[in-house]
């Protein structure tokens, strides 16, 4: 994927995950870039820059969770 394609569709998740965080968006950003997700989608051999924004945003609401390293509200619901 091309180095502006992939930079448009980080920023695109980091918006929406602020978004579902109700965070700003440099409090997003942080939060981003601290994860194994990031990793994984800055690595073309992951497949995951293949995957939809949404789907990306999921996966990084469910390892935040995990990890407790952000608490997400009840109200935000995780689907796939």
């Amino acid at each position: 994927m091309r180095d502006t394609v992939l930079w448009r569709k980080q920023s695109h998740i980091i918006m929406m995950l602020a978004d579902v965080l109700k965070v700003d968006a440099e409090q997003a950003l942080d939060l981003f870039y601290s994860t194994k997700t990031y990793q994984l989608l800055s690595d073309p051999k992951s497949g995951l820059q293949l995957m939809s924004d949404q789907y990306i945003v999921d996966d990084l609401l469910m390892e935040l969770k995990a990890d407790h390293t952000f608490l997400v509200s009840k109200s935000t619901k995780v689907e796939r």
